[in-house]
């Protein structure tokens, strides 16, 4: 098979969905949606944001992002607040709640990894560890 064919990008882009979508349930994580999780990491990464770099960061529309961010607001995850030097500018930052529990849901995420990982066969976990660096450019050049 080769490393452009339509089956061999279909069979990757369908083994990571399936592990992205199996690792986003999460204890620490189950009262926030994936799109509010999504966010939500953003923004501690990334933050403070304003709403209109996070709309396009997150692929959002606007009045879509207000409603999330709103709810991450009520949860006490993201602080909302207005750009000193532009009133009109509102600004979506990480509160001390939120990247606790980041960190926590990324914890989970790792250890539930870690343990299925072990529970490989030797030549399949091997072969996983081994390609790590050719997917980390992979996901760098579809930036």
């Amino acid at each position: 098979m080769e490393a452009g064919s339509e089956d061999t990008s279909a069979r990757l882009r369908a083994a990571v969905g399936r592990l992205s979508r199996r690792l986003r349930e999460t204890r620490a994580g189950s009262g926030l949606t994936p799109t509010q999780i999504s966010v939500l990491f953003s923004v501690v990464r990334l933050g403070p944001l304003t709403m209109t770099e996070l709309a396009e960061r997150e692929g959002l529309n606007p009045t879509m992002l207000s409603r999330v961010v709103a709810g991450l607001c009520e949860a006490g995850l993201v602080a909302r607040s207005t750009d000193t030097s532009d009133r009109r500018v509102a600004l979506a930052a990480p509160t001390a709640a939120g990247r606790r529990l980041r960190e926590r849901i990324q914890r989970e995420r790792s250890e539930a990894l870690a343990l299925h990982l072990a529970a490989l066969e030797t030549a399949e976990r091997e072969a996983i560890l081994a390609a790590i660096p050719a997917l980390e450019a992979l996901a760098e050049r579809l930036r």
